[in-house]
């Protein structure tokens, strides 16, 4: 399993907006996503709101908007089942890419909890479900948190060092 070796993360999101966005696909494995994110954010002391869209391919846009109209990070949610068809790879690397892309622009963090597997047991496995594996709701959220807080302090930083006159970096 994937998962394995992964970091013991403790965040506090106090103060932080958070936008979880979650495709509809696959119903059963993505509210397991969202609930482990929901759990991860609210123990973590930050807010959210829930965004829902069709599918993996319409995470970059609405991602983008959440940043941009104030939400310090996103976490987004959705399930990728490889088929008989190149859909697969268009639609895994159109959200990976997009995504990757908003974060770049934004300079804002996102949660990436695609799921992109060649079965709906390999989901299920990474959904946070009872008798589930992992919980990749949890770990995309842990991830979108951290780097959020990081990104506070750093700008907290900049600007104190700007503050003090003639100090060396």
């Amino acid at each position: 399993m994937s998962g394995e070796g992964s970091p013991t993360i403790s965040v506090d999101g106090t103060g932080l907006r958070i936008a979880v966005i979650a495709g509809r696909w696959h119903e059963v494995v993505t509210n397991g996503l969202i609930k482990g994110a929901h759990e991860t954010i609210v123990a973590s002391g930050a807010d959210h709101t829930l965004f829902r869209v069709s599918g993996a391919f319409e995470l970059p846009v609405v991602a983008k908007a959440a940043l941009k109209n104030g939400f310090d990070a996103v976490v987004c949610l959705a399930v990728i089942v490889r088929g008989g068809t190149p859909h697969f790879e268009y639609v895994s690397s159109a959200a990976t890419d997009g995504l990757t892309q908003v974060a770049i622009k934004t300079g804002k963090p996102i949660g990436f909890g695609v799921l992109t597997v060649d079965t709906n047991q390999q989901a299920l496995d990474r959904a946070g479900l009872e008798g589930s594996q992992e919980s990749k709701g949890e770990e995309a959220a842990l991830a979108a948190l951290e780097a959020a807080v990081l990104l506070r302090k750093i700008k907290a930083e900049g600007e104190t060092m700007q503050l003090v006159p003639g100090q060396k970096a």
